[in-house]
């Protein structure tokens, strides 16, 4: 079993936290979105992949290394692919062209899930999906009454199905799927200048590759800011064990849980959560913070903070106010 994850975009939704850390790297609840979604996918698989394949820009060496460290973690060797220029997705798939075999699971780094059933690995394909309430915004697929896949359809202007693709595919033959995408290159089948995974989806289900829908609980999206934060929040709410680090230091504060607290965080005269991750080293003084993302050495003080998302090194000062408000006065910030 190969995992196949393309992460070359941009991230320019996330700017300006992409602009020095590709988007999966950006963390939830203490640890990298595209770790947390490696977790994800092994946790589902009766078979555990044997090679991660990262498919990236360029991001730099450290990057790279880090990447090599989420496959290690995971039991699986790692291996890295570059995409050059944004072509589509079809494209950033057939970058791995060789780890495009056997059994194959590809799974685009900006997407998080909940699921309660393990991978038919006997089945010829699995695309992932879920549920949605507007249909409109999202790639959608058609089933017969076996529950087998009979259309995929881009974005549909009327209503056709609610099972919107998440963006993770399994496949039994990795091989087939590679061949498929090298079609489309060969012949230059394109929509809007880009080779669309889609399509060679499209291909193999004529020929008789048989695809199935694995509906999960839950699908958290990481493209922008808020959906970000808000995936924080559930990954939070979904985890069983949630404790404080010895080191940190805690002085006239106080943690709602459910929160990620990093290593040697100081915590003072605040009152933080629920639904707060702080990274390693940042420092929080007179604030009141809920619902956020902080990462790493940031330094906080005097401010209310909800839906919010800090990075990195960054500073962030408000200021006590001092007042005389006589009776029935109203001020408002």
């Amino acid at each position: 079993m190969n995992l196949v994850i393309p992460m070359a975009g941009m991230g320019k939704r996330m700017r300006p936290h992409t602009l020095t850390v590709p988007k999966p790297l950006l963390s939830v609840a203490g640890k990298s979105i595209v770790q947390r979604l490696c977790e994800d996918i092994v946790s589902v698989c009766e078979e555990k992949p044997e090679e991660i394949a990262f498919i990236i820009g360029d991001f730099g060496k450290e990057v790279e290394q880090r990447l090599l460290d989420i496959a290690r973690k995971a039991g699986a060797k790692g291996k890295i692919y570059y995409q050059e220029e944004a072509l589509g997705t079809g494209h950033a798939v057939l970058c791995a062209a060789p780890s495009l075999k056997g059994k194959t699971i590809v799974a685009f780094a900006d997407t998080l899930f909940k699921a309660d059933f393990k991978l038919d690995e006997k089945q010829d394909g699995i695309i992932w999906t879920h549920r949605v309430e507007d249909p409109s915004a999202f790639g959608v697929v058609k089933t017969n009454d076996k529950g087998i896949i009979t259309d995929f359809v881009e974005k549909p202007t009327h209503f056709i199905s609610d099972q919107a693709i998440i963006g993770i595919y399994y496949f039994r033959d990795g091989e087939m799927l590679k061949n498929e995408l090298q079609y489309l290159v060969d012949q230059k089948i394109v929509k809007s200048g880009e080779y669309q995974l889609t399509d060679a989806l499209e291909n193999m289900r004529v020929k008789g590759t048989a695809f199935k829908t694995g509906d999960v609980v839950e699908w958290m999206d990481c493209g922008n800011k808020n959906a970000t934060v808000y995936t924080n929040q559930r990954v939070l709410a979904n985890l069983e064990k949630l404790s404080v680090p010895d080191n940190i230091v805690q002085e006239n504060a106080v943690i709602i849980q459910p929160c990620f607290i990093g290593q040697n965080v100081q915590l003072k005269n605040s009152v933080i959560g629920p639904y707060v991750s702080i990274g390693d080293g940042s420092r929080i003084g007179q604030s009141v913070i809920s619902n956020s993302i902080i990462a790493e050495n940031t330094s906080i003080s005097h401010v209310v903070l909800d839906n919010t998302m800090i990075g990195n090194q960054a500073v962030l000062e408000g200021s006590p106010w001092e007042l005389s408000l006589g009776d029935f006065s109203q001020m408002k910030r």
